[in-house]
């Protein structure tokens, strides 16, 4: 209940501050597995998509924000658990790993699950090439994927900026894509990519960007 309350209020703020414009929100599946696949151009852009939809919406970040001992920290803490954020140490490869076992359950409980295919935020406005966890996700645990845009994101919180900025913005959601055609071919790392990149071209169309067909490397100074 606290955290329904504290979701409301948090949500109301980011709309007032962000003033969105939302488009398609109603395409989001109100039920059953679901995963948001959504470009990244500022940090803040995991917690503006939850905020958005009408049902909760779980989504990675830094395991370091759950993990302080202060006030400060454990005010930090339960911000986070409130929006659905679920903790991953992205420097260790293994727990990058768990933490797609734990959107898999989300999923096969019947959640949404929000991801940005590109791994990092991109630094030169652009989409880059996805990563294949988004299909692996949407393969082996029969989810849907809605393709989510986030146009503006980059202007409240440019590269460098530790403090938000108010800046409207819009979340562009598309048509969910369903890659039932491909079931039981989960292991199969060309459909993987197939998956992957047809996600991305549906992305780039929603988002206007250009797209590049590389990976984007975080900066060491990032």
């Amino acid at each position: 209940m606290f955290y329904r309350a504290l979701r409301v209020v948090l949500s109301f703020l980011a709309r007032l501050f962000l003033r969105p414009v939302v488009e398609g929100a109603d395409r989001v599946p109100a039920k059953g597995p679901v995963i948001l696949a959504i470009n990244h151009l500022a940090v803040i852009d995991s917690f503006v998509v939850p905020m958005m939809v009408g049902r909760k919406v779980a989504f990675l970040a830094k395991s370091e924000y759950f993990e302080g001992k202060s006030i400060k920290g454990r005010l930090v803490g339960t911000l986070f658990r409130a929006l659905g954020a679920v903790p991953v140490q992205r420097d260790n490869s293994r727990a990058a790993l768990a933490s797609l076992d734990d959107a898999g359950a989300i999923l096969d409980a019947g959640g949404a699950f929000a991801i940005h295919p590109e791994g990092t935020r991109s630094l030169d406005g652009r989409l880059h090439r996805g990563r294949t966890g988004v299909a692996q996700l949407a393969l082996e645990h029969n989810a849907v994927v809605v393709p989510v845009a986030l146009i503006g994101t980059d202007k409240v919180q440019p590269k460098g900026k530790k403090l938000p900025r108010p800046h409207r913005i819009t979340v562009r959601f598309g048509t969910p894509l369903n890659f039932s055609r491909y079931d039981g071919l989960g292991n199969s790392l060309p459909i993987r990519r197939a998956v992957t990149d047809e996600i991305m071209y549906a992305i780039m169309e929603l988002s206007g960007q250009e797209y590049v067909d590389s990976y984007h490397k975080r900066p060491n100074a990032a």
